[in-house]
Parts: structure tokens; sequence; C-alpha cells
């Protein structure tokens, strides 16, 4: 199996034949403005020394040594064996609370950015595990499923913001139910769902989300980003400065205030912790270490082939030919000269 791994290069080996078409009408071109400066039979005498076939044997030189280098630089790779290889984790939902309340700055920059760097954290130590990611607020949506692609879940955790779910509020009741039908249990792979909020004006039937957790083994963990006495929310203009904090009918600014009770709630009868989030702390770095003691099983298996380079094989014979042709003369010699004597009697 040959494969390129760097494709690209070979796209742009198009500009080969483009380089052959210009140089074949430089050379015309050329040839037809001698032709009017002196009659061809004066040709040699003006320019003894040019060889007719030496100019196009360079240029041949140097566009297959084009040729090989851009093959080199596309790294063909061949497939030396194929294995399966098993993938043994846990799969694991996370759910962030991307509501107004969590723009609040108790905890820096804001709750919802040291929560993103927590998770971007998470990501980037994740082997084989599968994650996924569900925002909420008042609603719940599905922002990636469960996948061991962690750019893509990185990508897709970057463009996460408090517009990210339209309807406002904290409905962690809906998200659980979410997280809890996405999975795959017919994976006996080890589950668990990781929520991340300030707790506050929580909706849905969260008992009922808790119950069906318990049928199904998943172990809930919880997060609690805020202050137990309550700050400001700043508002923002469209270009993302700060213009004042939200404020009720009354003209009042809002407090938003971490509520503790239902989170430790979740996690006592989820089978999972509680933690507070802190400016200083990594709390999903806690959760993961108390998911690594969890006895990873086998979700599956996927075919592997090991590939070597081979751009070496292209690459040497590219270098060789660009210093003969460096070191090869325009002028006539010994060996052209006689052989376009003989193309120029027909032979």
């Amino acid at each position: 199996m040959i494969r390129f791994a760097n494709i690209e290069f070979i796209y742009a080996l198009w500009l080969i034949p483009l380089f052959g078409f210009l140089y074949w009408f430089l050379q015309k071109k050329q040839n037809k403005i001698l032709e009017k400066f002196a009659a061809t039979k004066l040709h040699n005498v003006l320019i003894p020394l040019k060889s007719k076939l030496k100019s196009p044997f360079k240029f041949g030189v140097y566009l297959l040594a084009l040729t090989m280098l851009l093959i080199a630089l596309a790294n063909p790779q061949i497939g030396t064996k194929i294995e399966d290889v098993k993938q043994i984790g846990i799969e694991v939902y996370i759910l962030l609370d991307v509501s107004k309340s969590m723009q609040a700055e108790d905890i820096k920059p804001s709750r919802l950015e040291k929560a993103k760097y927590e998770i971007s954290k998470l990501i980037q130590r994740l082997q084989g595990d599968k994650i996924g990611l569900v925002v909420f607020a008042g609603q719940a949506y599905i922002q990636f499923p469960l996948t061991t692609d962690y750019s893509a879940a990185n990508l897709f955790l970057n463009s996460v913001d408090v517009n990210s779910v339209p309807q406002q509020g904290t409905n962690i009741g809906a998200a659980l139910e979410l997280a809890l039908k996405s999975f795959n249990y017919k994976d006996e792979t080890k589950k668990a769902i990781i929520t991340i909020t300030d707790g506050e004006d929580h909706e849905g039937d969260i008992d009922a989300a808790i119950d069906e957790a318990n049928s199904k083994d998943v172990a809930l963990y919880t997060i609690g980003f805020g202050s137990e006495a309550g700050v400001p929310i700043p508002v923002y203009n469209e270009s993302g400065a700060a213009v004042g904090f939200k404020k009720d009918n009354e003209g009042n600014i809002v407090l938003t205030k971490l509520d503790e009770t239902v989170l430790k709630n979740i996690a006592e009868k989820g089978n999972g912790k509680y933690y507070r989030g802190s400016n200083t702390e990594d709390e999903l770095e806690h959760i993961y270490n108390d998911l690594a003691k969890i006895e990873q099983s086998e979700y599956g298996s996927k075919r592997v082939t090991e590939y070597e380079d081979r751009f070496y094989y292209f690459l040497l014979p590219a270098i060789l030919l660009l210093i003969a042709e460096f070191f090869i003369s325009s002028n006539k010699s010994k060996w052209f000269d006689r052989f376009e004597k003989l193309r120029g009697q027909g032979l």
C-alpha cells in the first residue's frame, strides 16, 4: 500500500508540463528574433559555440530533477504491515453551562473561560478515552458527540460561548437526560458525566435523571463555579467591550451566586464527587485522576497500517541531477556535436 504524506506536492506536478511549454515557446520566440537579425547560415559564424541540443537537454535534466524533488517532498510511504489495535478506555460526557451567569468574573478570566480552559487541558491528556460535550442553558445541545478525535473536540470547544444556546436558564436535568441518551450502552465501557455550572436557577427533573444514571451505572461528577457571596454579571457590546452589568426590571444590578446544594446532591446520589471551582485548582484534573482508577474496558478495535518513508529514493537522484545540470555547459562538445551532425543528416 502506497500513500503520500504531503499530497499537495503531487498536485504541483502539473507545473512540469507548463514549464516545458513555456521553455518551448520562449525558445521558438528567440529563434524567430535571431532569424530576423541574421540568415540561418550565419548563425554558426555569429555564435559558433552554441549547441542546439545542449540547452533543451539541460532544461530536461532540470525538469526531471524538479519532478523527483516534488515527489520527494510529497514523501511517498509504503505500508509495511496491517494490524488490529484494541481500543480501551472510558466514556465521558462533559455538561457545560453556557448561561449568561457564567460570564461572571469571580473565577478569572470568567467562569466560562476557566471551564473551557480546564476542558481543553483534559482533552490534551486523554489517551484512548472517548469524550463528548453538551452545552446547556435553558435547553441542552450536543456540541460534539463521544469521540477520540481530540483535535476536532478542541476545535468545537473553542467555538462555545454564551450564545451557543439561545434560551436562557440552567436546565441541568435536560443536559443530564441528553447525555444519558447519547451513550451507547451496548459497549461495556465505564461511563461518567461531569457537570460544570454555577448551579443557579436549575430547572428540569434532576432526580429522575439521577435515577436513570444509577440504573445504567453512569457516575455523576459536578464542579461548581462561582462564589456564594454573589457577583454582578458583565454585559458586553458587539465588539466585546464591557459596557456595564446585567440589571433586573427595576434597574437593580443582578448578582449571581453559586448554588452548591443541587450539585452536591447530584454527585452524592450519582456515585461521584463534587468539586468547588477556584482560580488556582484544576478540578477536572482531579476528576480525571479519579476516573483513571476506573477499570478501563475494550470498546472496539481498529486496523492500523504502519508506513515507512521512501522520500530518499527520489531526493538523492534529484540532488545528483541538479549537480549534473550545473556542470553541463551550454557550449558545444564533441559528443553532442557528433550527435547534432547525425541528426542534421537525418540519421
